[in-house]
């Protein structure tokens, strides 16, 4: 006999959502035969209304304007929310698990603001929250962390979370263009927003490792909390002189715990050995490394977003919330944003961390300038690891490469106060971090 179907609500007929809506509909039998539960799409919502979408057929009825035929629905099990935003998701959500529903979010700028406060929620009516899309699109990163690694402490974390600065960094390396250059094409394929700015500023993907980190370390950060570079200052000289000393510029979202139960949590351009595998992530793709201290070194790859790998990741959200209504039990409810004072991590100031950097200066070409720098960065305890000279940068100046050995960010900061008052330093130094750990 078959099973009840499970009635299912989307908000937002976007794209993702628009992928959502194929994968039930036309791969209904599909996933009832893989996954046991029978799931019928019941409505949509959409600010206007369209005649139809390309490769789906919807009943007459199914397409509305009113949110409220969905999260006030007593019909409709699960809602999935795909209009994006903080304050509308917030409070559609906030109804939807009020009234007893599950809810399937792709969210991540809303649950890194909100998403204790919507965990309690989840947990107060005993039904699910489930977010497996908001992080690397169709990777599904979210769950491993919280199924498959739960008997792991998590060493580090290192993350490719936006696709449109990979693309960005990508196109660079492999096509010798300038970021404005191949930030007006990616705009022009639709992998840029008209205003980039949550991309290319290191937003987005700080957004994500908030996510992870809550899920890894069980600590509730807010963004100001986080150190976040972007990649507007990359310039085609750091992508050149990178590729020359064996590196790769990649926007990467590091977490590492330290010794003293505290996490380094920042975005920033890396430089990551070219033979590491995530150094090789190319395009508009994503990838996670995480590194568990019984499992190891691990690598999860694919496309970080487009409307059918974030609507599978979707999709598979609404199975796991399908199978508690089926079951008729209470959902596993995420223990990320629950807070557990003994489970909490602080975070570790970017001053405080220590690591490799790349600098390049833009100095006069006379003897001695070298010597001057190289003081001042003894002083400050950073050692050079090579140093090379580049061609004329301009009338009689010249560019100096370095590469340092291990040092505190607090050092570097100090040194480099004490650099800029030399009279033979242009400007201020073009400074990268390394990191060598991703390099299996």
């Amino acid at each position: 006999m078959d099973k009840p179907c499970i009635n299912v609500g989307i908000l937002g007929w976007g794209t993702v959502g628009t992928g959502v809506s194929k994968i039930l509909v036309n791969q209904h039998a599909l996933i009832a035969k893989n996954s046991g539960t029978q799931l019928c799409l019941k409505k949509i919502v959409k600010q206007t209304l369209p005649a139809s979408r390309p490769g789906v057929t919807l009943p007459s009825d199914c397409l509305t304007t009113n949110p409220a035929e969905v999260v006030d629905n007593p019909s409709i099990d699960i809602v999935v929310e795909l209009i994006g935003g903080v304050s509308g998701a917030r409070a559609l959500i906030s109804r939807a698990l009020q009234n007893g529903k599950h809810v399937v979010t792709a969210n991540k700028a809303l649950l890194a603001e909100h998403g204790a406060e919507l965990f309690q929620l989840a947990s107060q009516h005993q039904v699910s929250l489930n977010f497996e899309a908001s992080t690397a699109g169709g990777i599904p990163i979210i769950k491993t962390l919280q199924e498959s690694f739960a008997g792991n402490q998590i060493r580090s974390l290192y993350g490719i979370v936006n696709g449109t600065c990979n693309y960005i960094l990508s196109e660079m390396h492999e096509r010798e263009v300038d970021f404005a250059d191949v930030l007006k094409a990616a705009q022009d394929k639709g992998y840029a927003e008209a205003d980039p700015t949550l991309d290319v500023g290191g937003i987005d993907a700080a957004q994500k490792l908030i996510l992870l980190i809550a899920l890894a370390y069980r600590s509730n950060l807010s963004l100001e909390e986080l150190y976040v570079e972007g990649i507007t200052n990359i310039t085609q000289k750091e992508i050149q002189y990178a590729s020359e000393l064996g590196y790769v510029i990649k926007l990467i979202a590091i977490a590492k715990l330290t010794d003293r139960n505290r996490v380094e949590a920042r975005v920033h351009p890396t430089l990551l050995p070219e033979r590491s595998l995530l150094a090789n992530v190319g395009g508009a793709f994503n990838a996670v490394c995480v590194i568990g201290d019984a499992v190891g070194p691990t690598l999860f790859y694919g496309q970080g977003a487009g409307e059918m790998p974030t609507a599978s990741a979707v999709v598979a959200d609404i199975i796991d919330a399908a199978k508690s209504v089926q079951q008729g039990v209470s959902p596993p409810i995420s223990q990320a944003w629950i807070a557990d004072s003994e489970a909490e991590v602080s975070v570790c100031p970017i001053d405080e961390i220590e690591t490799r950097y790349y600098l390049r200066f833009v100095v006069a070409d006379r003897p001695g300038v070298l010597a001057k720098i190289g003081t001042i960065l003894g002083n400050c305890d950073i050692s050079i690891a090579s140093v090379i000279q580049k061609d004329p940068h301009g009338i009689d100046t010249v560019s100096l490469v370095m590469l340092t050995h291990t040092a505190r960010e607090k050092n570097m900061k100090t040194a480099l106060a004490q650099i800029y008052t030399l009279e033979e330093v242009e400007g201020n130094a073009h400074l990268i971090r390394i990191e060598e750990e991703v390099a299996f």
